[in-house]
């Protein structure tokens, strides 16, 4: 059987036909130069570039496809974007936390790197140099082969990272800096903002940071107040304690830390101890270790600690007495195998 369609439902259809070609959607196909976006996180700061790929495809690039002494879109098709997350510095200009158009001007020498505040242009047909943040000098230097142009992170610092493009024989770095330890700063204030309030340890831990960074120090002396207002221990009373000492308040941090001995438990004198020790005062670790001997006497792990400190001075003999007191009172299997191990290297 065959299916007939009447003459009136032929027309019907090659109306509809007519009229969906007048509506045609575009489809979707694969970009000549495809797109693609590479990242790098410094500190807390994440840096990224969206650009698209062009390749050299047997063309002379410098100078000819890409023409000295013209704004260049530096990538293909719309705008090259580069997202800061917080603000950075690029040849000691600060750059706001924000999305720029990547421009650059090639030259047979040095380069200019331009920032534009337009970052939703097409390429460089549009810009404008009334929306520049900042225009930087770079100086290009030879490289591999690279058939498409490519955008990568080297040389990832604390503080620092260089946005490298690399297209045909030419790198072109970009370097940019980040003040870290600000950007962390600022990062705990919102985040002391959040439920972390509630608890003593983010402020204890926020305030320690500054201190051993040696950044925001009267605000972290209030950070470790708050941790104290919510649970005074020794932890905090010791935070705050080495920044006043730091401030220049010796008086008041000795009264906070013989104040966070009365409060210490067997884990912070523990913990005290193998502080000391990684700041190499082995022989105020060892006191520390053996204060906490004198106090718990029926704990293993504080003799095994001690065993720890002494061997590190490099007394060997005590050393095997501690961990041989510790190995007799420890129940756990594996705690005896390792102490085992230790005191059979010691002996």
């Amino acid at each position: 059987m065959s299916l007939r369609i009447s003459g009136a439902a032929t027309a019907l259809l090659c109306a509809s036909a007519a009229g969906l070609g007048a509506q045609a959607p575009t489809l979707v196909m694969p970009k000549v130069s495809p797109r693609a976006t590479v990242g790098q996180t410094v500190g807390l700061t994440t840096i990224t570039i969206t650009y698209d790929r062009p390749a050299v495809g047997g063309r002379e690039i410098w100078g000819k496809l890409v023409p000295y002494d013209s704004v260049w879109r530096a990538g293909a098709n719309e705008n090259t974007v580069i997202d800061f997350s917080s603000a950075v510095r690029m040849s000691g200009q600060e750059v706001p936390a924000g999305r720029y158009g990547l421009h650059m001007i090639p030259t047979a020498s040095d380069w200019t790197v331009i920032l534009s505040r337009q970052a939703n242009a097409w390429g460089s047909f549009s810009y404008d140099p009334k929306e520049d943040q900042l225009r930087v000098k770079t100086k290009p230097l030879p490289s591999e082969p690279e058939e498409r142009l490519v955008y990568t992170f080297e040389a990832p610092g604390a503080d620092s990272v260089v946005a490298v493009l690399r297209w045909e024989k030419l790198a072109v770095p970009i370097t940019i800096a980040v003040n870290t330890k600000q950007v962390i700063a600022d990062s705990l204030r919102v985040q002391l903002r959040g439920l972390p309030k509630f608890f003593w340890q983010p402020w204890a831990q926020a305030a320690a940071w500054c201190n051993a960074n040696d950044v925001n120090l009267a605000e972290a002396t209030q950070w470790a107040q708050n941790s104290i207002a919510l649970q005074e221990n020794f932890t905090n009373l010791r935070v705050k304690a080495a920044l006043l000492e730091k401030q220049g308040d010796s008086t008041a941090a000795g009264t906070l830390r013989a104040r966070s001995f009365t409060l210490a438990n067997e884990a912070d004198i523990n913990t005290y101890g193998y502080q000391l020790l990684a700041q190499g005062k082995t022989d105020s670790a060892i006191a520390v270790f053996r204060k906490n001997v004198k106090d718990y006497p029926r704990s293993w792990n504080v003799y095994d600690s001690l065993g720890e400190g002494l061997a590190k001075k490099g007394d060997r003999k005590q050393a095997i007495e501690a961990y041989t007191k510790a190995r007799k009172m420890v129940q756990d299997a594996t705690q005896q195998k390792r102490i085992d191990g230790i005191v059979a290297g010691l002996t």
